[in-house]
């Protein structure tokens, strides 16, 4: 499959090959759901959603995953040398990491701007500092680089049958409305980070604090405060969600399966949370794998239909414009 995605997308050094088949795996390793909404997309299209997603998982395990014994400092230094290699590599298509040399292809064939990364990295570095976000507004602040811009730098690759700036704020949209279900179904894992992404003043309304996260992520208790407030995040998302599906729309019919399927996908999570009572600081709740199944192929039903209507206004077209040549007999 990898070497028909890149055939399809007529990338063909093969150093750059590599580069690309590194994200894919790193996609299909880390990004269950958003890797098999992905094999929904047009086959050229993919090996730029595995360069952008490739790419920013490197930059999150730098901080979140490579050898937790190193320091904050030396991660910093990483976080750094990456961005040093990036602005490189955008500005010349070379870069030391695979996953650099992909994403700068990427940003090139699809003209992304590079504003968009630099304020990703941004976001990226100041987890190695930040702990918690005062209010929503805050936090909306870091989402702008994390989320926001993943959805604006996905955009010009997955089309639209609209102007890109009037589809551009339902894609940012988008990405917030992804970032905040894994906000909420990983609490307790980034808790264990020492970070809280769940904005204090939204948990302070039902009475939760770190210290009664804590006490019941250490205890395996629940709180009704605590589920109070995880439904109040949840609702927050799910109007998030709601921006986000007018784009939906928008998008090139070719790639609107792909974005209807990681759509549905991640407000699984969010039902399964709901569902199971928000037991979220005790375990991470998950789509099932039945449930996944069926959404793509759903997905997959939705691109056949897509397929045989245009075929059949191909068709129709075709038949009007051999309609007049036609012999309707001898001229009386």
């Amino acid at each position: 499959m990898t070497r028909r995605e890149l055939d399809a997308a007529g990338i063909t050094d093969p150093a750059l090959r590599a580069a690309y088949a590194e994200c894919r795996r790193l996609n299909a390793l880390h990004g269950k759901s958003y890797f098999l909404a992905t094999r929904l997309l047009p086959v050229e299209r993919r090996p730029a959603v595995h360069a952008l997603y490739g790419f920013a998982r490197w930059a999150d395990d730098i901080v979140d995953e490579i050898d937790r014994s190193r320091s904050l400092e030396q991660r910093d230094h990483l976080l750094r040398r990456l961005e040093s290699d990036l602005a490189y590599g955008l500005r010349t298509g070379a870069g030391e990491e695979p996953v650099v040399r992909a994403v700068a292809d990427t940003a090139a064939r699809y003209d992304i701007g590079h504003s968009l990364f630099a304020d990703f990295l941004a976001s990226m570095r100041s987890d190695l500092h930040v702990t918690d976000y005062p209010t929503y507004a805050d936090l909306r602040g870091y989402m702008h680089g994390s989320a926001e811009v993943i959805g604006l730098q996905m955009l010009p690759v997955l089309g639209t049958v609209v102007p890109r700036e009037e589809a551009a704020p339902h894609a940012a949209a988008l990405g917030v409305a992804f970032q905040l279900t894994n906000f909420l179904r990983d609490v307790g894992e980034d808790l264990d980070r020492g970070r809280v992404y769940l904005p204090a003043d939204l948990l302070a309304a039902h009475g939760v604090d770190r210290p009664l996260l804590e006490w019941s992520r250490r205890t395996g208790r629940t709180d009704r405060r605590i589920s109070a407030a995880f439904a109040a995040a949840e609702n927050l998302t799910r109007r998030v969600y709601l921006t986000a599906e007018a784009g939906i729309p928008m998008l090139d019919p070719q790639t609107r399966p792909c974005i209807r399927t990681a759509f549905t996908l991640y407000g699984g999570i969010l039902d399964a949370i709901a569902d199971q009572g928000y037991p979220v600081l005790q375990r991470r709740a998950v789509v099932s794998r039945g449930r996944r199944a069926a959404t793509a192929a759903a997905g997959v039903a939705q691109i056949a239909r897509a397929r045989w209507r245009a075929a059949r206004i191909e068709r129709r077209a075709h038949r009007t414009a051999v309609a007049p040549l036609r012999w309707k007999g001898p001229v009386k």
